[in-house]
Parts: C-alpha cells; structure tokens; sequence
C-alpha cells in the first residue's frame, strides 16, 4: 500500500481515532457514495479523518474475535489489528440470542465438547474442564459414552462465555476494539481499503472516521430475523407484537402470562429452537405448576430415517425415497442429528467432498447436509411423550393460510391433507428461521453493489478456499468474510464455533503468506498453547 500523503491524516488522534485535535464534520457525500474506488485525497475532500492500520475486522462479535485471537497467536501485536462494532464483548449478539431461544448462561449449548473458540487447540475440551472444575466422574463417562449410551456432551453457556472472556483479556480484545457502526467499506486506489465508521454520538468531533488498512475482514452474522409473510403481515395490519413472536427476539412475557392463568400456544417449526421453546414451556408446565396447552404445528412431518429434504427413506428395495449417503435418524416429526451438521464437515470426507464442488452440484450438497433438525435428548423425549398421554401436548402437521384476532388470541387457519383446520391460540412463537437475506444488511449490500463482492451458489457471500471475497481484491490487499454470510462456500458449517475457526485458521495462513504475521507452525503452536494454559499473552 502507498504512503499517505500528509493532508489526508488528522493528526493527533486517540488509539482509536476518535476525537481530532481540530474539529471536522466529516461526512459521507453523494461523490463518495457513488464512487467504486476511492482515491486518499477523495475521503480527504470529504473531510473524514483517516486512520492507518494494517488489519480491520468488521462486526465485533464471536467471528471477529477467533480470527484476532488466531492472529494475536502468530505474532501480530495489537497495535497492527482493529476491531470495528457496535458490541462490548463478542459474545454479546449470541448471549442475547441464545437467551430468549430459552438457553440461558446454565443451559446446554448444541456445540462439540472440542469447539472452544477461546482456544484455538480445542484441549482440553469443555468436557474434561468441567469435570477438573467440578470433580463429576459423570462427565467423563458422557464423553466417552457418546453419542451410544449417552447424549452428547454440549458445554454449558455460560462456561464458553467466561472462557471467551478470560481469552479476550489474554490477547488484549479491548486494546483493539473500536465502537462504531460499520456501513461502508470501499477499495482504495492504489491498494487496500478504506473502512468507514460511524462513531457513537459524543466519541467524535466528526460524523465518520476512515480506517485505511491492508486488509478487511468482515464477519458481521445473521443479517436480520427472519419472518413468515403471514406473521408479518399479521403483525403490520393488527399492530400486534405481543401474541405473536419470534423466538430469537425477547419474548419473556409469554412464558410470565402462561404463568399466571391457562392458555394455548402454537408452536412452528422443527429445529433445535423449536426444542428448547416446548422444553421451556414444558417445565413451567411440569414444574412450575402452569397449565398451558402446546399445539405444534409442522410442515413436514418426520417419522423415521429422512435425508436432508425431510424425506423419509424407504428401506424396502425400490421403495420410496432414493437412498442417499447421509441419512438421519427421525420420529415423531422431528429430524434428529447431534450437531448442526454431520461432524465430517469439519474434518473429514464431507469437508473435502465440498471443497471440490462448484456451483449447483455444491448447493445440492448443501440442501442434503442442511435441513431442518434437533438432537435427540432423553429429557425432551420424555416430557413430549408425558403430554401427548396427558393430551396437553399435540401436533398437526400442515400450514398456516390465514390468521386473524380472536378475542384475546389469534384464530390460525392451517391447511392440512384434511383441509382446514382451526387453531385458537393465546400465543405463536415462531421458530422457523434466523436468516435474512445477505441484502437486506446495509454493509452487505455494499460489497455487492460496489465492493466486487458476488453471492455463491446458495445466495451467500462468494468465498473462495482462504475465505477470501471473490471479486474484491484490491492491489496487493485483500479482503475476507465468515460466519452465516459465507454459508454455501467451499467449507459447510461456517457458522459453528469450530466452522469460525476453521475459517480464521485459513485466513490467517493466507495473510501470513502475505507476510502479516508469522505461520503457526509445531513450535510456536506448542509454545502457545502453554501460554494460553497459564494466561499469559501471546
């Protein structure tokens, strides 16, 4: 990258910045807006501060976090890397989000007892720290036993929160945190890019500050919820926001009203939210003395073995569906699979049949390794098994044609194969999807219109092996993205704790190819892995 010339850098700023020695109003203008690639007197012109540093990581969450820590791991000091986004910690958005789907900082997650995105070696694994933590021989018998003769061994929420914590003090996380709002990044003549943020209101004398650097990268998660046009016309037309919910937002009030007198709620969807929503409701029911009655209602009901499009198979010759290479265990309604993915997509034959496919045979691959699924947990079985003899608990398998206000409660029409039935509920709780379109993400929508960026085959951001974006190379630097954006790319599982390691292990090789920071080889593995286990820094 070119030196800048003297004009274009406000001198003395702050480690993040903020606050120039004479006050500007810098702002984004319609030149800037408009323009592909930005020239340093051009950002200058528009009276925005710049700001040089090697390495940006945009959004300041889980994703942003692993890849610093793997970064702070080769060698890269803190004053080369800067974190740009709105949260105080990088757990924060998933904390938020794993809470109102009913897994609270006690509860287990559905993550591998050896994705610790705290450390980077995955031992020892969460399992084997609880049970030096806690002395349970139990623990031991779970990791060893799984997934034959006990569930899954699925760390605690709040045991990754504090160990995210405890590693963010190690690397020096809030030394490279910057507070803003990322809406823009732009490639610069000449090489690299320019990183727009918007301060909080107070933090700056201007209303934008540029961050110059060598290489981007962005990880910002889901773009947005995700709602069923009916529930968000019902929503809109009947200002209704309280008896329809979506399960990743704050929905506490249900549970609290179901409480306090009976009623009935329709819960839709299959997958692990749906699980821990009628896990929820469940226990007030069995343990807290409500009497609430759960209809739940399906789209596609699964009642034995089923591959990723919920068809169930056959298992007579020529009977039924075509038999395929994975297949999932079912019952009930439900497609029941241990983790997000099958665990080969991480490290094993289905990692390495991805990265070889292109286009449409990949988005065929990834419709059979994805669909919509839960694990099998004793307690769930047992207390679904419990309503369904009580008759508190029932399903329907078919979908929602119209709804409408009905006294206090909503009127469901739902077609079935024995036509239309109607469902009277107090409540709705959507569980069906967390994912919006990448577009519908102002940053996102950027890149695609005027950063090089392109979608892949399943509608995501456009990766290549390195995680780098696909069209957005800017001189000799580069740019790069993981999490939920990348779904669809050369790797599956992208958005898991140990998918944002894989993509920052990669990331990081690329860069240290580039020369930023050096290769994590035996020794400086070794030696770090020591440091991490006595808490020292890098």
């Amino acid at each position: 990258m070119t030196e800048p010339s003297a004009a274009s850098v406000v001198p003395s700023t702050d480690r993040a910045g903020y606050l120039p020695a004479r006050p500007l109003t810098g702002d984004l203008t319609e030149e800037l807006l408009a323009t592909d690639i930005w020239t340093d007197e051009l950002v200058a012109r528009a009276g925005i501060p710049i700001v040089d540093v090697p390495f940006v990581t945009v959004g300041s969450g889980i994703g942003s976090f692993v890849t610093v820590d793997y970064l702070r791991i080769a060698g890269v000091p803190t004053s080369q890397i800067r974190v740009l986004g709105t949260l105080d910690h990088p757990w924060q958005t998933y904390e938020y989000l794993t809470r109102v789907s009913q897994v609270p900082r006690p509860e287990r997650l559905r993550s591998d007892s050896a994705s610790r995105p705290d450390n980077i070696w995955g031992f020892p694994s969460y399992g084997v720290s609880e049970f030096l933590r806690t002395g349970n021989v139990k623990l031991l018998w779970n990791l060893f036993s799984e997934p034959i003769f006990s569930d899954y061994y699925t760390p605690r929420a709040g045991q990754a929160f504090e160990a995210m914590e405890r590693e963010a003090r190690r690397i020096g996380y809030h030394e490279m945190l910057i507070k803003g709002l990322v809406r823009v990044v732009r490639r610069r003549y000449g090489g690299g890019y320019f990183t727009i943020l918007t301060p909080p209101a107070g933090a700056s004398a201007t209303k934008r500050v540029a961050f110059r650097s060598q290489f981007v990268h962005v990880a910002v998660g889901y773009p947005g919820l995700k709602f069923l046009p009916e529930l968000q016309r019902y929503r809109t037309e009947h200002n209704d926001y309280r008896h329809i919910v979506n399960a990743y937002e704050a929905h506490e009030h249900v549970y609290e009203r179901l409480l306090q007198r009976p009623g009935t709620v329709l819960v839709r969807g299959g997958g692990i939210v749906a699980s821990r929503i009628l896990q929820r409701l469940m226990d007030d029911r069995l343990l807290h003395g409500a009497q609430t009655s759960i209809v739940h209602l399906f789209r596609t009901y699964i009642n034995g073995p089923n591959d990723g499009y919920g068809n169930e198979h056959d298992p007579r010759p020529g009977g039924g569906a075509p038999r395929l290479t994975m297949r999932r265990r079912g019952g009930d309604g439900w497609a029941y699979q241990g983790f997000n993915y099958p665990k080969s997509v991480w490290g094993g034959q289905l990692k390495a049949q991805v990265r070889k496919l292109e286009g449409e045979q990949r988005a065929e691959l990834y419709k059979r390794m994805g669909g919509t699924n839960t694990p099998w947990r004793r307690l769930w079985q047992r207390q679904m098994d419990q309503g369904r003899r009580e008759g508190w608990y029932a399903c329907v398998v078919g979908t929602v044609e119209d709804m409408q206000p009905s006294g206090e409660g909503i009127l469901n029409l739902v077609r079935t194969v024995c036509g239309t039935v109607p469902i009277q509920a107090d409540f709705v709780i959507d569980c069906t999807g967390l994912e919006a379109d990448i577009a519908e993400h102002r940053l996102l929508d950027d890149l695609l219109r005027h950063g090089g960026a392109r979608r892949n085959p399943v509608g995501r951001l456009d990766v290549d092996r390195n995680f780098e974006l696909i069209g957005t190379a800017s001189g000799a630097g580069a740019m790069y993205a993981s999490g939920a954006t990348t779904l669809g790319g050369y790797f599956p599982g992208v958005d898991t704790f140990l998918g944002l390691q894989v993509a920052a292990q990669e990331i990081q090789g690329d860069l240290a190819r580039r020369g930023f920071g050096k290769r994590i080889d035996p020794v400086r593995s070794t030696v770090q892995w020591w440091k991490w286990l006595a808490g020292s820094a890098p």
